[in-house]
């Protein structure tokens, strides 16, 4: 993997880039929609290059768990298995530590897991996830690391730094020893306590990591402390290093991100609201399936060129949804991944116009005065 910075905001830290990957290039800032399971929920391969989708992102924990790893290398790795032919991005399995914490068991040399479909025992090491990622033939993997909750003690939180740059030291050492051509980032940790995410970073740093993850952030914290340890760790990592906010998608905190020179985004916002009736645009937040819009035959965002605004109404779309039809909550989803796409693409432009922060504060107040 390659990252070039082709362009700087005057007033920010904010930055375009390109990443050069086994399987294309892909401009920053970038948002990977998020497909856990080898598909972006409801949403095709084809309908996500539509919209302009370069990235995505899957997790290996649920790949391994289903359908496992035989399958997938018999059909000759991910993208081949899922019909995508752009860059993917792998999940190690980390963030289910947290999710799934009554269902493991965290060890110095790995996490024991009982399947949340069958109830079988499996054990992770960094080792084996890193074959697993090189057998899904990822272009950007993750490390196993540990993924706290919050709040969490300072003793739990330093424990946890520990584990989590061990497992990333082991997986690099994988990663040589397998010869393997995937990208691999070292996920930064430490919770709110700003000394512990220094400590993380530098030591990372000391691995040349291919680039800089912002893990366990917004797992419960408020904005203002989503946004500040953003900032403070962001500005630890190396400029010429890609960075990567994992899980944080709310486009306000997004857009505040970007101005940290954060260049990677991934969240589950779009799809799953979707499903549920939230569409999201350029002024607030949509509940298609309110009563007000039973008789709105205009598009849900006036400004979206999705193929969803440019063909269907909200009052129709309120339909579907009340007659239980599956196709509402795709076309909910798929208008919310053209509206983050979108996003990017109108930040990348700000940023190169040297005008972003301007673009920032104007997006943010419309779209938070119109939130429903």
């Amino acid at each position: 993997m390659n990252f070039t910075i082709t362009h700087k905001d005057k007033n920010t830290r904010a930055r375009c880039g390109r990443i050069d990957t086994l399987h294309g290039k892909v401009e920053t800032p970038v948002f990977m929609p998020v497909a856990t399971q080898g598909t972006v929920k409801a949403v095709s391969a084809r309908e996500l290059h539509d919209t302009g989708v370069e990235m995505i992102i899957s997790n290996a924990y649920h790949l391994y768990m289903r359908p496992g790893a035989e399958i997938i290398q018999k059909a000759g790795g991910l993208h081949k298995f899922m019909g995508w032919d752009g860059v993917i991005t792998t999940d190690s399995g980390g963030f289910q530590i947290f999710s799934l914490a009554e269902l493991r068991k965290i060890r110095e040399d790995g996490v024991e897991f009982q399947s949340h479909i069958d109830g079988a025992r499996h054990f992770f090491t960094p080792e084996k996830i890193v074959d697993f990622q090189l057998l899904l033939a990822s272009d950007i993997m993750m490390p196993l690391d540990e993924c706290v909750h919050y709040p969490a003690t300072r003793d739990y939180v330093e424990s946890s730094v520990e584990v989590t740059l061990n497992w990333a030291k082991r997986s690099k050492d994988r990663l040589i020893e397998k010869e393997g051509q995937s990208a691999l980032f070292g996920i930064i940790q430490g919770s709110t306590y700003k000394d512990l995410r220094e400590k993380c970073t530098l030591e990372l740093v000391s691995m040349d990591m291919d680039g800089y993850s912002l893990g366990g952030i917004g797992v419960g914290e408020p904005t203002d402390v989503i946004n500040e340890i953003t900032d403070f760790t962001a500005g630890l990592i190396p400029e010429g290093k890609v960075r990567y906010l994992m899980g944080v998608g709310v486009p306000s905190d997004m857009l505040e991100a970007i101005s940290c020179g954060v260049d990677m985004f991934d969240c589950v916002i779009p799809t799953r609201n979707g499903r549920n009736g939230q569409a999201l645009t350029s002024s607030g937040k949509k509940q298609i399936r309110n009563a007000a819009f039973k008789e709105d035959f205009v598009p849900i965002d006036a400004e979206c060129d999705c193929y969803t605004c440019k063909n269907y109404s909200r009052g129709y779309i309120r339909h579907l949804f009340n007659a239980e039809e599956m196709l509402g909550p795709r076309l909910v989803s798929l208008h919310n991944i053209n509206f983050y796409v979108k996003l990017i693409h109108l930040s990348r432009e700000a940023i190169r116009e040297g005008r972003f922060e301007e673009f920032k504060k104007e997006f943010i107040s419309r779209y938070e005065a119109g939130d429903e």
